[in-house]
């Protein structure tokens, strides 16, 4: 099963996509919103996770709902913004919403327990 990860730190997607492969799924990175638009273009991910910080997040979280309407997106921040826990209402495929220092392993099992439905 292949998982999306749009994240501008290479350092940090290269980490996540270890974790992810250690728990059986491959990741698919991307580092801007165009390139993960395109992809989105074509290919179903179960999840796609999008940090909130970087620039598009919220075009490619919108597309995503519109174009795979079962696919479900974990955001991570490494700030306060949302932090009230509104980016649900904002994003009806928004599945999860995490501190971008969660630990590799835990974001890891929170994503093969999203793609497993």
């Amino acid at each position: 099963m292949r998982i999306m990860i749009m994240q501008s730190n290479g350092a940090l997607a290269n980490l996540w996509s270890d974790h992810l492969h250690r728990v059986g799924l491959e990741a698919e990175c991307v580092a801007e919103s165009h390139e993960a638009l395109a992809t989105l273009s074509t290919e179903d991910f179960p999840v796609i996770v999008l940090d909130v910080g970087q620039s598009g997040v919220m075009a490619v979280a919108d597309y995503c709902s519109y174009r795979w309407p079962n696919s479900r997106v974990v955001f991570v921040t490494s700030s306060s913004f949302f932090s009230d826990g509104s980016i649900f209402s904002h994003f009806t495929n928004a599945c999860a919403f995490v501190p971008q220092t969660t630990h590799p392993d835990d974001l890891a099992h929170m994503i093969t327990y999203y793609a497993a439905g």
